[in-house]
């Protein structure tokens, strides 16, 4: 009775993974991190925390400044 529900969340893990994952490689870090969205709980909001928060290495220098 349990795996339908570990099925489906599973699933939805997967349809977050995989633009999170797009969105790391864009901004130039290792799209490794978007695993960080299967912690249950905060997964999620560390994921956003990291992007809104660190410097992205693929930003320009002359766009780091204003910021």
């Amino acid at each position: 009775m349990m795996f339908p529900e570990f099925f489906q969340v599973f699933i939805v893990g997967l349809l977050i993974f995989l633009p999170v994952s797009l969105i790391y490689k864009k901004a130039g870090f290792h799209p490794a991190w978007a695993a960080l969205v299967f912690l249950p709980g905060f997964g999620l909001l560390l994921v956003f925390m990291q992007l809104a928060l660190q410097p992205w290495p693929n930003l320009p220098d002359k766009m780091e400044h204003r910021l």
